[in-house]
């Protein structure tokens, strides 16, 4: 039997022109999502965007955040299909995409009151406390395993997958993978409240754990550890309140959005 995490590392080192092509994909989002966080700079919760502008735009910065770390199995399920297979692909990708788009709906939501309560003393602090205990907690709970047991296992996908029939047999894969992957990484995606939705430190540190759970040999360890070092946050913040800029100081939350970006002011 295959250990968890190991088929993923035998994705990475066996690089396809399938893998190379999702990076540049990830790469892009990432470029354009730099972009938008300079323009928006200091603008709180939802930056005055629109339901379906903000879902397209979160669309984008989980395509940045989550398609690194699924390149590998997109890489793996590509050499298990037929042609058209980049088309097939694609719809494999697409299927994994709509999910996280969907979840920009709560998403909005919570940001929306994530720029109502910023800078409100201290009732930031106490959803701040919330939004890192709650996710503190999720890390160390039997479903978080298992969601992200089932995410370290490639191989496992595409041997399930090779059952789906149907035209639309990739994009259902692709949105099964999507429901476990956002199964195991809601909580993670949630502290974009606390650190502000546009925060580019935010988003490459919480891509970094998203990539380390999946694909290191120690995933689930460090997975807990996560979890652990979430809840010290949670003590912390309330006596350090800039931990959770999103929450409680808008301008510090543009200062850290456009200090991720290299471009400060002189």
């Amino acid at each position: 039997m295959i250990r968890p995490g190991l088929a993923a590392r035998r994705a990475l080192r066996g690089t396809t022109p399938q893998f190379v092509v999702l990076l540049l994909l990830a790469g892009l989002a990432t470029a354009w999502t730099v972009d938008q966080a300079r323009s928006m700079g200091a603008m709180p919760g939802a930056m005055g965007l629109g339901l379906p502008a903000f879902v397209l735009m979160w669309t984008v910065m989980m395509t940045a955040m989550m398609l690194p770390s699924v390149a590998p199995l997109g890489s793996l399920y590509a050499r298990t299909i037929q042609s058209p297979r980049a088309a097939r692909l694609a719809l494999f990708i697409l299927g994994y995409l709509l999910v996280w788009g969907a979840s920009g709906v709560p998403a909005f939501g919570l940001a929306w009151l994530s720029g109502e309560i910023a800078g409100n003393g201290s009732l930031g602090v106490v959803i701040a406390v919330t939004v890192f205990g709650v996710a503190g907690i999720y890390q160390l709970t039997p479903l978080k395993s298992l969601c992200l047991t089932h995410c370290r296992s490639p191989l496992s996908h595409v041997l399930h997958y090779s059952s789906f029939r149907g035209r639309m047999r990739d994009l259902k894969a692709g949105m099964h993978n999507g429901y476990y992957c956002f199964g195991c990484c809601w909580s993670l995606m949630v502290l974009m409240v606390a650190f502000g939705v546009m925060n580019v430190y935010g988003m490459v540190a919480l891509a970094g754990v998203v990539a380390g759970e999946k694909l290191t040999p120690a995933g689930d360890r460090f997975s807990r550890a996560v979890g652990v070092g979430l809840l010290v946050l949670a003590i912390a913040v309330i006596w350090i309140p800039e931990l959770a800029p999103g929450l409680t100081d808008t301008a510090s939350m543009g200062d850290m959005a456009m200090a991720g970006t290299g471009t400060g002011a002189s």
